[in-house]
């Protein structure tokens, strides 16, 4: 995904005495010359009154015998929101448009689950997010049902660092053959007995962090409810016996070195995974060896 610029974190300046009409007219025409800039280097004074300017929040700025009547700007802020809301929504229509097919046919699109997908995406004026939106409404029309509408809500709240944590979450997560279930291979382990209960090797962990994917970031997903925070277990393995998973397109199979091993995971939850779908394969080759290397005492991990 592309990065987006972030506001500087320099600090304010506050003056000793008021800021006269003259400063802010001066800084208010710097500020929307370098709003087409890149917003690093710009300061927060600058930014604010950019942004105020843009959603026609100055009007506290101007001296009052140069205000606009406060109706007037109220009325002119819903009609600019309202034209703004309308170019975001034309843009990712635009864009989902490219994402449909003009050949196959799919069963009818749901008007109500049309109106509240509007109702979530106006707002959305990120490049980025804009794309991932438009993926969301092409998958949708394409296969009614794809995405609910409390999938909807929670990717609304989510922030472009959080999509960003997803897509990292899915370039190491394996899926079921049946593509019903998304998990990220925690670790392994052979259930203790008399001939290992001390061994050192008995159990494995896969260290994620590496992979820059930290615990926190774990905690970040679950509190959006894209994955479960409590690790999941498998049955028991006999020897020999065989988990079939895909890895980003690329099939993987799993099988037990020994009998009673136990594979670790963390699951996506119904919702994560059909954000999942939003995001394109990324096999992370380094990722995938270590995770061979790390299992290799309990299961051998073999591609194809």
């Amino acid at each position: 995904m592309k990065d987006i610029n972030e506001p500087s974190t320099a600090p304010l300046v506050i003056a000793d005495e008021p800021v006269n009409s003259e400063v802010i007219k001066t800084t208010t025409a710097t500020a929307k010359n370098s709003s087409n800039k890149k917003s690093a280097g710009v300061s927060s004074q600058m930014q604010l009154l950019a942004l105020a300017k843009n959603f026609v929040l100055d009007g506290g700025l101007v001296s009052s015998d140069k205000q606009m009547p406060l109706e007037e700007r109220t009325q002119k802020r819903a009609r600019i929101a309202a034209l703004r809301k309308q170019e975001n929504l034309e843009a990712i229509i635009k864009k989902s448009v490219n994402y449909c097919s003009a050949t196959e046919f799919t069963n009818k699109a749901d008007a109500d689950w049309f109106s509240t997908f509007t109702e979530l995406a106006e707002d959305v004026s990120n490049t980025t997010m804009q794309n991932l939106w438009a993926k969301i409404l092409a998958g949708e029309i394409s296969q009614p049902g794809s995405f609910s509408t409390k999938t909807l809500k929670v990717f609304r709240a989510m922030s472009i660092t959080e999509a960003k944590l997803l897509a990292k979450a899915c370039s190491l997560a394996v899926t079921e053959q049946t593509k019903r279930n998304i998990r990220i291979i925690s670790g392994a382990y052979q259930t203790p007995g008399l001939l290992n209960f001390f061994s050192k090797n008995r159990e494995q962990n896969i260290t994620f962090s590496q992979f820059s994917l930290s615990y926190a970031d774990l905690l970040i997903l679950a509190d959006n409810h894209l994955v479960f925070i409590q690790e999941t277990e498998s049955n028991p393995m006999n020897k020999s016996e065989s988990f079939h998973f895909n890895f980003n397109g690329k099939p993987l199979t799993l099988t037990a070195n020994k009998s009673s091993c136990v594979l670790k995971f963390y699951k996506f939850t119904p919702i994560g995974s059909e954000l999942a779908r939003l995001i394109s394969d990324n096999i992370d080759d380094t990722y995938l060896q270590h995770l061979k290397s790390a299992l290799s005492e309990n299961f051998s991990i073999i591609e194809g």
